[in-house]
């Protein structure tokens, strides 16, 4: 779709500030500023809630919640969860949800690099039989995407008890290291990923450091 993608790895930020450099990012893409964007990041505890997202869905108060404007419901973030948040022109896009369906197939074929029989299922994300391996919600703005991916690789899934992602029991959640019955490091799987990434987006992704994002 695009020569050349800008990759970069915010490692560990807070919640708020990542969604404050998307929307930054995202006036720039609309500008035609910068190219597309893949920002891959790590975030502490938060809770999102998307535009269908319900306070009653959450259930402590002890997680930070943002209130966010992609699609869906109840989402948690945490340690051992690989997020991505494309920036990402859908100029070339037949529609936004083959753009979803994009995303889906690089997770698919990630986990399955590491013997996990990832699929699809009625609903958005992706799956291991009847378990959500990860969730997909976006934004668009002028044409231009936002938010994204969460991939739980090695996530303490009984935080998923604090809310119902996606409407959901937290029970559903699964993560890479449970269906592959080892643990599974953030650095492996991201490396899985980009590598499809790259193939199924028909793009080259150059490293940028974080400083060249604003």
């Amino acid at each position: 779709m695009t020569e050349m993608t800008w990759l970069v790895d915010l490692g560990t930020m807070e919640y708020g500030k990542a969604w404050e450099l998307q929307k930054a990012l995202v006036q720039r893409r609309i500008s035609g500023e910068i190219p597309d964007v893949l920002l891959l990041v790590e975030h502490p505890d938060v809770i999102t809630l998307g535009v269908r997202g319900k306070q009653d869905d959450v259930f402590t108060s002890d997680v930070p919640v943002f209130k966010i404007e992609r699609g869906g419901e109840a989402t948690y973030h945490g340690p051992g969860q690989l997020v991505g948040y494309p920036i990402f022109s859908l100029k070339e896009w037949p529609g936004v949800m083959d753009f979803v369906r994009k995303l889906e197939e690089v997770i698919i074929r990630a986990s399955r690099d590491l013997g996990v029989e990832a699929g699809r299922s009625t609903q958005t994300g992706v799956w291991v039989g009847p378990r959500k391996l990860a969730s997909i919600g976006l934004a668009v703005k002028n044409g231009v995407t936002y938010h994204g991916f969460a991939v739980n690789v090695s996530t303490d899934l009984s935080r998923f008890m604090l809310l119902k992602p996606c409407g959901m029991e937290g029970s559903v959640m699964t993560s890479l290291s449970v269906s592959t019955g080892r643990e599974v490091g953030l650095r492996e799987f991201r490396e899985k990923l980009l590598a499809r990434f790259e193939e199924l987006f028909e793009t080259r992704l150059e490293q940028k450091d974080a400083s060249s994002t604003s």
